[in-house]
């Protein structure tokens, strides 16, 4: 009896020698023969070489520009710096890849918009990386939600706050896309529209906690919803008052959820529940967020599966992170000047 031969992996090729690469792809794609980390291009070819023969990839490019255009190559990952996620993922699609973008997605909602409609031009799968959507966990927090024992949600907060002190690093660079809100922010944005089911009506207030000019080391927003709920968003690279702060809460009429790391939950979280009728502890199993994700991305791109975090998703974060910087007085990310009137 004959059986159905395997489909060959998608060959992945990634755009720069990322930090994040390692953890976020290619250790992942060892557990993942749907792809193979197949190229790697960095702005200086020998950087290339020498990540290639690090991490066992099959060939090294002397160009961004010579990946795009080779035939070997089906799908982009691209970790570039975030000012630099628009261009090469555009350039990427109109070169016939299919393309895995990191957080966040895009400088600003416009730009998002663009590589929203070049993926629809081209007819190339595009999907944001913020890959604790696709980690058990996050569909059991709707679930708790959904099902009703909190009763009608009143309140939520969202926190992502950690200790980035080294001021050099690019994620305080305004030119490359920099700042709390874009960094550690949009994953806080992004949670807590999860979490809403729903995309804020308003950002009431923003305060942001400044490095320099325009480019925020901590924020604190508020917004409101259309129901009449209200909800907060706390970032930071570096804040005294908010050193290390990673988690949820869900406030509502019948009782509270709290959840600690949730965007990195395989490491180690802790969901609790509290009701009149008690509270619980919950953990919920899961690969590594970075696992699922890939396996989502290859899914996607094969079989056209469904995926959270969508073009679609992906503006809508970002106009929610431009509302915060505009209600903060801050330039928005990717403008040049002045916010145009």
């Amino acid at each position: 009896m004959e059986t159905e031969a395997a489909p060959t992996p998608l060959r992945i090729g990634i755009l720069g020698a990322a930090r994040i690469a390692p953890m976020a792809l290619i250790r992942p794609a060892r557990s993942c023969p749907e792809v193979t980390i197949y190229g790697i291009a960095a702005r200086v070819p020998a950087r290339a070489g020498q990540f290639q023969l690090k991490h066992g990839i099959t060939k090294a490019y002397p160009s961004y520009e010579a990946m795009l255009r080779a035939d070997d190559v089906d799908a982009i990952y691209n970790p570039l710096p975030n000012g630099l996620h628009c261009e090469w993922t555009i350039r990427s699609l109109e070169a016939g890849k299919h393309v895995l973008c990191e957080k966040p997605f895009a400088s600003n909602a416009a730009e998002a918009e663009r590589m929203a409609a070049a993926a629809e031009r081209t007819g190339k799968k595009l999907m944001e990386a913020f890959h604790y959507r696709y980690h058990p966990l996050a569909a059991r927090l709707r679930e708790v939600i959904d099902g009703g024992e909190l009763g009608a949600i009143r309140h939520i907060e969202t926190s992502m706050c950690i200790p980035l002190p080294f001021f050099n690093d690019i994620r305080y660079q305004y030119d490359l896309g920099g700042g709390a809100m874009m960094d550690t922010g949009c994953y806080a944005a992004h949670l807590l529209r999860h979490l809403a089911g729903a995309e804020p009506e308003e950002v009431v207030s923003a305060r942001p906690t400044l490095r320099s000019p325009d480019v925020d080391r901590a924020m604190e927003a508020d917004v409101r919803f259309a129901d009449g709920r209200t909800g907060r968003l706390r970032c930071a690279l570096f804040s005294a008052r908010n050193l290390v702060r990673v988690h949820a809460i869900v406030r509502g009429e019948r009782g509270e959820m709290r959840v600690l790391n949730p965007f990195l939950p395989h490491f180690y979280h802790r969901l609790t529940i509290s009701t009149p009728q008690g509270t619980r502890t919950e953990h919920v199993r899961g690969d590594a967020t970075y696992l699922h994700q890939l396996r989502a991305f290859a899914a996607h791109v094969r079989d056209d599966a469904p995926i959270p975090t969508t073009p679609a998703d992906s503006i809508a974060n970002m106009r929610l992170i431009d509302a915060v910087y505009d209600r903060a007085g801050l330039r928005r990310r990717g403008e040049a000047i002045g916010r145009a009137a």
